[in-house]
């Protein structure tokens, strides 16, 4: 027998997690804030931001020209260094205050720390690295009345076998966090009008485990999103002498050196360059898959790609699936005709043209 289950009316807003250290906003907030956009105008809400640190000077500004219609803020010398315990106090007063209805966080390495320990404090379920946000509605289990208005939670499952829909019906604030990169990085506007709601909340009973003396950060060996054209690597290439051809052609055409994680698991390559899944997601003008089978966890980050080339011997690949041209060779004979031909001048299409014969 089917039960019915009340109606919620929500109205409370989207929010997004401004994810920010030494005073700069990292990008991935900032990919989040188009999607929270399209959410918040979907649900017919105001979009939120909310900016934690100290030394933020600007930072609010910013997430308004990038869609925010509200920023709140919470400046403190005791928040200057993330550290969760802080973090995750201040979050869940100002979710006590405000209600929203969606939380969004990126899944960074912040995010992923962060946005458990909020769902679990504030007793509301969490869907962990979305691979896209919409709204709609749903019947709930056990229930004949159909939830409106319902974010869906979309990720992959099973090791990226199926493409999950996941439903929050009961718990509030809906809260996900978002793998950096499947959003796209809207233009921002610089005219567009916002609110700055600065807030205060009472540390003074919060414990701060850690005494950071000092923060070292390494930079990354590559920028894979800024590239438009990325010439990647998979186990099909072999060694790491033979990753040489890859960064041969990349010289040739101004390319980033990308990889799969079997690559990398094999020591070709190192992490900073693993495009997928658990790497980066990458959406370039053009994308050169070279021994790269076609798992689907790498496809998940490189298959928004505007045009994609697949060079491997394994005609049955999976990668020729969504490959926009493809040949079928021995690396060791298609790449050093690929350079040859645009060290000659060849577009990258004349030159495949070229060495696929």
């Amino acid at each position: 027998m089917m039960t019915t289950m009340t109606q919620v009316n929500r109205q409370g807003e989207v929010w997004v997690f401004a994810e920010q250290t030494d005073g700069a906003l990292s990008e991935v907030p900032l990919e989040l804030m188009g999607k929270g956009r399209e959410l918040a105008d979907t649900l017919n809400v105001p979009l939120g931001a909310v900016l934690l640190g100290d030394k933020l000077d600007g930072l609010a500004e910013k997430l308004i020209a990038f869609g925010a219609d509200k920023v709140y803020v919470v400046a403190d010398k005791k928040l200057a260094a993330y550290q969760a315990s802080g973090y995750t106090h201040v979050f869940c007063e100002l979710i006590k205050k405000h209600n929203p209805q969606v939380c969004m966080f990126g899944a960074t390495a912040m995010g992923r720390d962060l946005a458990p320990t909020v769902a679990s404090a504030a007793k509301c379920g969490l869907t962990a690295d979305c691979t896209d946000l919409q709204i709609g509605d749903h019947k709930a289990p056990g229930s004949d009345e159909v939830q409106k208005n319902l974010l869906l939670q979309i990720r992959p499952a099973f090791g990226g076998n199926i493409i999950a829909t996941i439903v929050n019906y009961d718990r509030w604030p809906q809260m996900a966090t978002v793998r950096e990169g499947v959003m796209a990085l809207g233009e921002p506007d610089p005219a567009r009008k916002g609110k700055v709601v600065k807030e205060s909340v009472d540390l003074s009973k919060v414990k701060f485990p850690l005494t950071i003396l000092k923060t070292e950060r390494r930079e990354k060996k590559v920028n894979l999103k800024a590239a438009r054209i990325i010439i990647s690597g998979g186990a099909g290439v072999g060694s790491k002498e033979n990753f040489k051809l890859l960064w041969d052609l990349a010289h040739c055409l101004g390319a980033a050196v990308g990889a799969s994680r079997a690559a990398v698991d094999l020591g070709f390559i190192d992490h900073d360059h693993q495009v997928g899944q658990t790497g980066t997601t990458v959406r370039p003008a053009l994308y050169i898959a070279v021994g790269i089978s076609g798992a689907v966890q790498h496809r998940a980050g490189m298959c928004e790609s505007a045009k994609i080339l697949a060079i491997n011997s394994d005609r049955s690949a999976p990668i020729f699936g969504i490959a926009h041209y493809g040949i079928v060779g021995d690396l060791n004979v298609v790449l050093p005709k690929l350079i040859k031909a645009v060290r000659g001048g060849a577009s990258i299409e004349q030159a495949a043209k070229q060495a696929a014969h």
